[in-house]
């Protein structure tokens, strides 16, 4: 069932007219996709480039073009773009302004280490403008997960403790500190969790560990819990809580309103430092600077990433006042981070947020998409959950509503069926996420969206639970 935009709705902003997209002809597939041209391009690409993602194993296709919210394989093929490549193109590909900025970078110095630039220097203006609090100490490096990297270490130096605290299912990053702060196991190499660091269940509104009477989640008991915890499990030398504002890896997973608040005040009481991990999370992709000012809470130490410079290798480690200095005990800076092309694509991403509005219309599209997705959760008995915050979305799938069992089978043929109607996105099991750019105008959206319930439709009847 399709839904319409009332008719109430504003205009599209003509600033991002650039970006809309003519539905009449995308999504476009004059070949089935995975196309020929896509599987030779893939088979001679993998017999060299091997550890694939789990999205492109379950659809192999080769793209070679985007722009705005458009990609475009070498078969000819049009999708709508649903992943932002993996949360990262959040100002859709090839925006204008930001790529004429890395062309000139990359045409004036290519790299000057940590030396002081003209683009350098009006960045870090600009992030102490924008930011919340008093975030004033930054270094800038090129990947997520050396940013978290080096928030650890600014953990450890401000506080002269070693031990970390993380939330079961988050995602940190994929070298042996921040993957001691996450998900990740392995049976090839074996332990993947350092010394000191320590996982705690979080809130979950879906599945919740400890509820209230009336069936409401009980937020306290979980900060009851880490208190007893850490009375008891550590050896007494905390530095800090690590966590994502929103669960990316584990399925667009959104805590209770209440939860981050209360985190606040439970790590100042505690004396201990909050650091937030919004390489996904920030730079627009919920309709805030950072997520957690959506319940008003500054972090101590937070990490900005992917769309900070819209899919420029470009990352930031932003540090409140008192404890800045830290940068300087711990070796702070790197070989690729805040080198000219990057600062420009960072920069020039920050005002085009700015210059073309686009927090609140980030904001207006996850309303959109959140009643789009209740009402395909009233059609569809498989859908568990829907969660929306700006563009940042999760249906969860399941095979009882009652025992809100996984369906991953139903999670696999839903990401295939959709991105073979024209549907560029990202698989998470039974998870469907979805990450839309923050330049999507709203019929692209709800295309996208009715793509999705077609494909979840098909699935439900193939395996048996009904249309």
């Amino acid at each position: 069932m399709a839904y319409t935009i009332p008719s109430t709705a504003e205009e599209f902003p003509p600033s991002l007219e650039w970006a809309q997209v003519d539905l009449n002809r995308v999504p476009h597939l004059p070949v089935p996709p995975p196309g020929p041209q896509s599987k030779l391009h893939h088979e001679r690409c993998t017999r060299y480039f091997k550890g694939l993602s789990s999205q492109v194993k379950l659809f192999p296709v080769a793209f070679e073009r985007g722009s705005g919210c458009v990609l475009q394989d070498v078969d000819g093929n049009s999708y709508i773009d649903f992943s932002s490549g993996i949360y990262v193109t959040t100002l859709g590909h090839c925006h204008p302004k930001i790529s004429e900025a890395v062309a000139r970078a990359a045409g004036q110095l290519m790299n000057a280490h940590d030396f002081t630039t003209p683009i350098k220097m009006r960045l870090m203006e600009k992030l102490a403008q924008v930011l919340p609090g008093d975030l004033n100490g930054f270094q800038l490096y090129d990947s997520g997960t050396t940013a978290v990297e080096a928030g650890i270490r600014v953990l450890r130096a401000a506080t002269g403790r070693h031990e970390t605290l993380s939330c079961f299912s988050d995602y940190h990053g994929k070298t042996y500190g921040a993957v001691s702060l996450g998900h990740i196991r392995s049976q090839v190499y074996g332990a993947v969790r350092g010394p000191g660091a320590h996982m705690l269940p979080r809130p979950d509104t879906y599945r919740p560990l400890w509820t209230k009477a009336d069936g409401a989640i009980d937020t306290d008991k979980y900060l009851q819990f880490y208190d007893q915890y850490i009375d008891r499990a550590t050896v007494g030398s905390v530095a800090g809580f690590v966590l994502e504002p929103i669960q990316g890896w584990a399925g667009s997973v959104m805590p209770p309103d209440d939860f981050f608040p209360k985190l606040r005040k439970f790590c100042d009481a505690r004396k201990l430092l909050l650091m937030a991990d919004e390489v996904l999370t920030s730079w627009g992709r919920t309709g805030k600077w950072l997520c957690l000012e959506h319940w008003g809470v500054v972090p101590d130490v937070v990490t900005i990433g992917k769309g900070f410079g819209n899919g420029f290798p470009v990352t930031c480690v932003a540090v409140r006042e008192p404890y800045k200095e830290s940068f300087e005990s711990i070796s702070a800076s790197s070989s690729y981070g805040g080198n000219p092309m990057a600062c420009a694509a960072a920069l020039a991403s920050t005002e085009v947020i700015e210059e073309e509005g686009l927090l609140a219309h980030a904001e207006k599209l996850g309303a959109l998409a959140l009643r789009r997705m209740k009402q395909m959760r009233d059609t569809h008995k498989i859908i568990g959950d829907v969660r929306a915050k700006g563009c940042l979305m999760g249906i969860e799938l399941v095979k009882d509503r009652g025992t809100k069992e996984p369906f991953d089978k139903a999670g696999t043929l839903v990401y295939q069926k959709a991105f073979r109607k024209g549907l560029a996105w990202i698989p998470a099991g039974h998870i469907l996420r979805m990450s839309p750019p923050i330049v999507m105008d709203e019929q692209t959206l709800l295309k996208g969206l009715d793509l999705i319930d077609e494909a979840i439709g098909e699935t439900a009847k193939e395996l048996g639970y009904g249309g």
